[in-house]
């Protein structure tokens, strides 16, 4: 969401090797008292060179909604509200052929529950809870907790949830506080870290794939109430091939009562996690059983809710502590599954290099996914996908994957989801290159089932040769839609 005053924005649009903004997406913005809201470089003269969205735009005396330097105007602007306007290449359904439009594209529904009172999609800034006084916050280390990555902090951390959740914001001092076995954050719970603070999982609770077990749970199953999470960073200490690090089940009473802002899942490449290049090097000498990161990252469970910004699910593709910071080859199963029936937010979010799949969707229901963005795993096809992990009914796992590769994006009998801006890419292939000039390092990353109602607007792919597949065959091939950097589908919708 912005608010732009007085603010002119600029695509540069000339060869494509030298376009510095591929996609744009603009949404729920304000714009009064300029004279062009968006400029672009060069007209496209009828071809995607420079893909631009924009979505529920009120301008308020801006004379130009969209021009070119020079002064030829695109979209002519006022006192107005632009609804769903794109420049670029528009598909639809299962047609392969796009169409390069500068005007009115197909507009989302966008489910009420996602809304603020004035239409826009709701959001909710980082809690700085900069009204509290002292005396309302305590401090984990004072309580008992250690934080040295080593001592077992699950006890004392359960007793400081059971003391102080719901009458006290939970402070994590800076450091590594090691866990057992399940550790729940109650409904009710309002917790910030200090510079990253690290809740990790360690020991034989979280290394039986087949059995596995959370790590950090979110909210006991069926409940309800705020909760905050702030600054925190959720790891694991491997082998942990058995972990699911968090599972989110808590249900918002309020908008966005039930958050997590600036907290990452990092799992490896970092010192203490065992899960590091010296023994698990690139090469994959170190093996699998030794080198098992993770189950999965996060389960948004099917009663829960979500508001998520700034949320990065990463296994390490290479080492950060240890010098030279060389890639590493380390596994975790599964990056984000939802299976809420919402509202979830995701905004600005990120998952990568998890062996199945990034994102998947199933039967979920009212997700905003505002600029998320997947790598797939350097080491894949070696092993081919889903190895060293097995498909997992219970958990709605894909039943095959594209040239053993994982999914970036999964959608299955989900409605009401709306993407705006995805940047989608497969860089490697078995740690080789030579695939990316012919954007082939994969066959397919992202798919949507028959059933499945979503609309897509800026979608950027790189090293894939088809962007976009319906019931995993290619329909968008990535050849008509070269755009800079990357290849760039407008807009995709249903009909």
């Amino acid at each position: 969401m912005y608010s732009l005053v007085h603010t002119v924005a600029h695509i540069k649009q000339k060869k494509r090797e030298l376009k510095t903004v591929g996609s744009e997406v603009i949404i729920d913005a304000t714009v009064t008292n300029t004279p062009v809201f968006v400029r672009t470089s060069a007209a496209s003269n009828g071809v995607l060179g420079g893909s631009l969205v924009l979505n529920n735009i009120k301008l308020n005396n801006v004379p130009t909604a969209v021009g070119v330097v020079g002064g030829a105007v695109v979209l002519a602007g006022g006192t107005t509200t632009i609804s769903s306007w794109g420049q670029g290449n528009v598909y639809t359904g299962t047609n392969s052929v796009g169409r390069f439009t500068q005007g009115s594209i197909p507009a989302p529904n966008k489910p009420a529950s996602l809304l603020d009172s004035s239409g826009k999609i709701f959001g909710k800034s980082h809690p700085q809870y900069g009204a509290y006084a002292v005396s309302q916050f305590v401090s984990v280390r004072d309580q008992g907790a250690k934080g040295d990555g080593t001592t077992d902090d699950t006890a004392a951390l359960k007793a400081i949830f059971a003391a102080f959740a719901g009458c006290k914001i939970i402070f994590f001092d800076a450091g590594t506080y090691v866990v057992t076995s399940t550790l729940t954050i109650p409904a009710g719970t309002q917790i910030v870290g200090e510079a990253w603070s690290v809740i990790a999982g360690r020991g034989a609770a979280f290394q039986n794939m087949n059995s596995p077990q959370v790590v950090v749970q979110v909210g006991a199953p069926g409940s309800s109430g705020v909760v905050e999470i702030s600054d925190i960073m959720f790891s694991t200490i491997g082998p942990a091939g058995g972990a699911i690090v968090v599972e989110w089940n808590v249900k918002q009473t309020t908008q966005g009562g039930a958050g997590m802002w600036d907290s990452h899942i990092r799992l490896g490449g970092t010192a203490g996690t065992n899960l590091q290049g010296s023994n698990c090097p690139s090469s994959g000498s170190g093996g699998t059983t030794n080198c098992l990161a993770a189950y999965m990252a996060l389960h948004l469970t099917a009663s829960s809710t979500a508001y998520l910004e700034g949320t990065w699910v990463w296994l390490a593709d290479h080492e950060l502590d240890q010098g030279g910071q060389g890639q590493i080859t380390i596994y975790s199963g599964r990056g984000i599954l939802s299976e809420s029936a919402g509202p979830v937010w995701m905004i600005g979010t990120a998952s990568e290099h998890h062996v199945l799949y990034q994102y998947s969707l199933v039967g979920a229901q009212n997700h905003y996914m505002g600029l998320i963005q997947t790598e797939t795993p350097y080491f894949q096809p070696v092993p081919a996908a889903p190895a060293p992990f097995s498909i997992n009914t219970s958990l709605k796992d894909p039943s095959s994957f594209p040239g053993s590769e994982a999914w970036a994006l999964s959608v299955a009998s989900s409605s009401n989801i709306m993407v705006f801006g995805a940047g989608l890419y497969s860089f490697f292939s078995n740690y080789g290159q030579s695939c990316l000039p012919s954007e082939s390092c994969q066959s397919e990353l992202l798919n949507i089932d028959s059933s499945s109602t979503i609309n897509i607007y800026g979608l950027s792919t790189v090293g894939t040769t088809f962007q976009l597949s319906i019931n995993k065959a290619g329909v968008i091939n990535q050849s008509s839609n070269p755009n800079g950097f990357a290849a760039t589908v407008t807009s995709w919708s249903r009909t």
